[in-house]
């Protein structure tokens, strides 16, 4: 990631091409980490010929890190291409990845760490519910929390009722 914007924004440091594939086979390889590639579905769409590459827009990561506590997930979500920025696929990214965990992991709890700076994201994370626990001004990030009971998981789950799962292996994708 060489943006120096999406650097400031996510908090995130450059790395050189060997990380970057370390980091790569560890999200693949560690149960504790789930993530999801957004694509931008009118790409993706518009051409046979076009590639997932060729339409990646972003990411969204749910790390399963607290040990006494395996119902809390720590979710974030990057939207690295600027011309998807504003359009609303972030907040799909991240309702899609709640429902994710919610249904598939049995998360109850959701914490989001952002950068102070980071106002879309902070704007984002409050219209999905999410509140504001913590502040520090060491690394300059605010965490919000989500606690899902019946009313937010019904909630969560209509807007993500247009969601069909699909089984991904080996660059070929098969319905659920």
């Amino acid at each position: 990631m060489k943006s120096e914007e999406l650097q400031r924004l996510t908090a995130s440091e450059p790395l050189t091409l060997e990380q970057e594939y370390s980091m790569q086979r560890s999200w693949r390889e560690d149960a504790a980490k789930c993530t999801f590639i957004v694509l931008d579905a009118e790409k993706w769409q518009a051409q046979l010929s076009t590639t997932e590459e060729s339409c990646m827009a972003g990411d969204v990561n749910l790390f399963l890190t607290d040990l006494g506590d395996p119902s809390l997930g720590e979710i974030e979500v990057m939207i690295a291409e600027p011309s998807c920025r504003g359009k609303g696929f972030g907040t799909e990214a991240v309702l899609m990845m709640m429902s994710y965990g919610v249904t598939k992991l049995g998360l109850t709890k959701f914490e989001a760490k952002i950068g102070q700076g980071n106002e879309p994201s902070i704007r984002m994370f409050r219209k999905l519910h999410f509140e504001q626990v913590a502040v520090s001004s060491v690394f300059q990030e605010v965490t919000f929390r989500l606690t899902v009971n019946e009313h937010e998981r019904q909630w969560l789950l209509e807007q993500t009722s247009h969601v069909e799962e699909k089984c991904y292996r080996d660059g070929s994708s098969e319905s659920h």
